[in-house]
C-alpha cells in the first residue's frame, strides 16, 4: 500500500482508495477479455511470462512501492538506475512486485533498519550487491 497523504480528509482517502480498487477491477476485467494469444503477446512485450503478468496484475499498481524506498535507504538513486540500467530496474521491480516478504520489508523500511536486514529476505539482494560492486569499479 502506498503512503497516505495526511492532508486529505478521511472521506477523501476512502474515496481515493475505492477509486483505485475500482480501476484495478476494471484492469482485471480487461485482462480476462484478452485471448490467450493476445495475453501472451502483451506479456512478451512487457518482457515477463504470462504467469508473472497475471500475478502482477492481481497484485495491483502499488506492488513494487517498496523498491524505491529500499534503494533510497541504501543510497541508490532509482532515477539514476533507471537511466543507466533500465532493464535491471525493470527486473528488480518485477521481483519486488512478486515478493512474499512485504510485511517484513515494510516493517524494516518504517523502522529504518532495511540497510542491515534486507539481505535476509529480499530476493533483490544479489542484484543490489551486484550494483554495489559495479559502482565501485
Amino acid at each position: 500500500m502506498k503512503a497516505q497523504d495526511h492532508s486529505l480528509s478521511t472521506f477523501d482517502r476512502l474515496t481515493q482508495t475505492f477509486c483505485e480498487w475500482l480501476n484495478h477491477r476494471r484492469e482485471l476485467n480487461e485482462l480476462r477479455q484478452l485471448s490467450p494469444v493476445e495475453f501472451s503477446r502483451v506479456a512478451s512485450d512487457l518482457q515477463v511470462s504470462p504467469a508473472d503478468l497475471t500475478e502482477l496484475v492481481n497484485q495491483g499498481p502499488h506492488a513494487a512501492d517498496e523498491l524505491p524506498k529500499l534503494l533510497g535507504a541504501l543510497g541508490i538513486d532509482a532515477g539514476d538506475l533507471a537511466r543507466v540500467e533500465p532493464m535491471v530496474l525493470h527486473d528488480m521491480e518485477r521481483v519486488c512486485a512478486l515478493c512474499g516478504q512485504k510485511r517484513e520489508c515494510d516493517r524494516d523500511l518504517a523502522a529504518g533498519t532495511s540497510g542491515g536486514r534486507y539481505q535476509q529476505y529480499c530476493q533483490n539482494a544479489p542484484t543490489i550487491a551486484g550494483l554495489d560492486k559495479s559502482a565501485k569499479r
